[in-house]
């Protein structure tokens, strides 16, 4: 009787895993994962990590690890192990972990062998544990005084929140969230970007001094820096060119006075003057005096 070539491929499908299944069965071992599990929380509650394996017997061996850049162990012959001990406690064979910290985010994995009739026969469940975590009081830029006219840039950010928290700028206590065209703020001209937590004005005017400060907010909570006074001055180019030409007109006196005097000789004469003063005529007497008091003496 000819088979088809559906039937023949369909036997050599089934005699591949008789094959594989005499050679675990030989060396004496099984294996068996089961679906990552994901778990949320908040950062100080507390979380369970199931290990969800069927067939647990007395006989089974428990062991809890976390995966990482390098497997450390949780549970080990029936004890908790690390800082575990004394915040977290075991529930037949999942882990309650009473005050979780941000540092216990990552992926654990629980580990069931137990003899058989086969041989050894081991079970893992992998868990995803992620923690939640409110901001922290934001580190704020603010300017304490700027010109007008000028591009400025008011900086906010956080590095403890999870998820990755939103920043939103506040003047004088009122949002800037919007349009900045809108509300009591029409004439400014600001964008805010709630990611990067960066509020710039394009081309600050008088009218935007007053404080600031910034709020981090994510699912968890929120968080917000003092606020600081920013003081917009205006740029006075009328005064600014009035001074230059003041400094400009003493130098270009200054610098005629000098030439003037030198070409009236005023300089040479005081030079004169130094050579015949009193000091050189003291010193002529004084040789002089000594001269006569040695002839005397004589």
């Amino acid at each position: 009787m000819a088979r088809s070539p559906q039937g023949l491929l369909m036997l050599l499908l089934l005699h591949y895993l008789i094959v594989a299944l005499d050679y675990h069965k030989a060396n004496g071992f099984s294996a068996s994962k089961d679906h990552r599990q994901e778990v949320t929380v908040i950062e100080f509650q507390e979380a369970i990590l199931a290990c969800k394996t069927p067939k647990k017997t007395t006989s089974s061996r428990l062991e809890w690890k976390k995966v990482g850049q390098g497997v450390s162990l949780v549970y080990y012959q029936q004890a908790l192990q690390g800082d575990f001990k004394d915040r977290a406690e075991m529930i037949d064979f999942n882990i309650r972990i009473k005050n979780v910290t941000r540092s216990d985010a990552g992926e654990y994995r629980c580990e069931v062998s137990a003899p058989t009739e086969q041989g050894q026969n081991l079970q893992e469940d992998t868990v995803m544990l992620e923690v939640l975590v409110a901001p922290a009081v934001p580190a704020c830029e603010v300017p304490t005084s700027v010109m007008t006219g000028s591009v400025v840039e008011l900086r906010c950010q956080d590095k403890e929140g999870n998820p990755a928290p939103e920043y939103i700028w506040f003047k004088d206590g009122t949002s800037l969230l919007g349009n900045p065209k809108g509300g009591t703020h029409n004439n400014s001209s600001y964008t805010m970007n709630t990611k990067s937590g960066i509020l710039q004005f394009n081309m600050i005017s008088k009218m935007d001094s007053g404080e600031y400060y910034c709020e981090a907010r994510n699912s968890v909570g929120h968080r917000r820096c003092p606020g600081k006074r920013m003081q917009v001055d205006v740029l006075n180019i009328s005064g600014i060119i009035a001074t230059v030409v003041v400094v400009a007109f003493v130098i270009s006196v200054c610098g005629l006075s000098t030439c003037y005097a030198q070409r009236k000789g005023y300089f040479s004469k005081e030079t004169s003057f130094q050579k015949g003063s009193p000091a050189s005529k003291v010193t002529t007497m004084s040789e002089n005096d000594f001269k006569h008091t040695k002839s005397f003496i004589i």
